[in-house]
């Protein structure tokens, strides 16, 4: 019974997973993704990311701590057949790791599954990677707006409500039609019927004279 045991074995000696550990944590510093299965990365996420907080802190016990657990490689890179320092390890972690994560309370790193599996016992794949800079606040910003969406409750008086535009347009040819006539056109009217009547009345009366 393994009681109070914690942590893979993964087929190793403790001092052989202690190194495995740094190694790969390096690794993953110096070029932010690294290739491996899914049961180491799982071992050396915790490590990774006890680290990164140590790192965030800044302070000079905290950097003799990273280097006590991690050690200090050099990060190296080949240029013209020649091999050049580009710095270390902790320095990278505490000059740009650390200040980029000020602002995230967690959550450094992710695992991502791959298709492919490895040559001879088959073990499955993953990508472990280190979060970009801006990735987290986005997707947190994305779920709280959906959260905001569904609790919001519905407006059923909108579709019933009429813009004053839309109103204004289909009340106005009825104003036109129902307006009483102004008093220049009853008064032309008037003319117009007393000018008739006598034209009338004359014609009668020529008519008579004839007769």
């Amino acid at each position: 019974m393994r009681h109070r045991v914690a942590g893979r074995r993964l087929g190793r000696t403790s001092e052989h997973r202690l190194a495995m550990r740094r190694n790969m944590v390096a690794s993953l510093f110096e070029h932010e993704t690294i290739a491996t299965t899914i049961q180491k990365a799982k071992e050396v996420k915790p490590f990774a990311e006890k680290l990164i907080t140590l790192a965030k802190k800044g302070t000079l016990p905290a950097r003799r701590r990273a280097i006590s657990l991690l050690g200090n490689r050099n990060i190296v890179e080949h240029e013209d057949g020649k091999t050049v320092r580009k710095g270390t390890v902790v320095g990278k972690l505490f000059s740009e790791l650390g200040p980029r994560y000020l602002d995230r309370p967690g959550g450094y790193t992710r695992i991502i599954r791959r298709s492919l599996r490895r040559l001879g016992d088959n073990g499955e794949l993953v990508l472990l990677q280190l979060i970009g800079e801006n990735e987290g606040p986005k997707k947190k910003a994305k779920a709280t707006a959906k959260k905001r969406s569904r609790s919001k409750p519905k407006d059923t008086r909108v579709p019933d409500a009429v813009e004053p535009e839309e109103v204004a347009e289909v009340e106005a040819p009825t104003a036109v039609e129902e307006a009483p006539e102004s008093e220049e056109a009853t008064q032309v009217k008037q003319a117009d019927e007393a000018a008739e009547a006598k034209e009338a009345g004359s014609a009668e009366a020529e008519s008579a004279d004839e007769e």
